[in-house]
């Protein structure tokens, strides 16, 4: 029918069979941005958020929503990921820059995972920072990187 891996002959979504992939270090990179009033990521960048530390929170909440990714997206495996990071920083006057690692030694990759940590991450600063600032973007979520796996490695230039 196609060569998407995710349909049957029939054209029925199913979940891929990775059991006879060999297992191989897996690694993806995934980044996105939340754009706010100057004054907004100045607050941010201060920990001066009435809400909390927003940074800490998206931070948490990235690495627990690659955690639940199989949950999340249908048909994900779910996966025992070796290693989550999500960094934030101010890019700019009025941009918050996050990027998110996502590790596995395993037989799929972990680019949705490191796309969800990013996702949610910006979901956590926009439910901080609502109150101050309701007129915020998330934008430009995408894969950087990603390393591992049959179809080789890739990286966004």
């Amino acid at each position: 029918m196609s060569d998407l891996t995710h349909l049957d002959e029939a054209g029925r979504a199913r979940m891929v069979d990775v059991g006879a992939k060999p297992v191989t270090n897996r690694r993806a990179v995934a980044s996105g941005v939340v754009r706010m009033k100057p004054e907004t990521l100045a607050l941010v960048t201060a920990g001066a958020v009435p809400k909390g530390d927003v940074l800490a929170a998206a931070r948490v909440a990235g690495i627990m929503a690659a955690k639940k990714t199989g949950e999340l997206i249908p048909l994900c495996h779910p996966l025992g990921l070796d290693s989550v990071t999500v960094d934030l920083a101010a890019s700019g006057q009025d941009t918050l820059r996050i990027t998110a690692t996502a590790t596995v030694t395993g037989r799929t990759g972990v680019e949705m995972e490191a796309l969800t940590a990013v996702s949610v991450a910006a979901l956590t600063v926009y439910d901080m920072c609502k109150a101050v600032d309701k007129d915020m973007t998330i934008g430009d979520i995408r894969l950087d990187e990603k390393s591992g796996g049959r179809s080789g490695d890739y990286k966004r230039t």
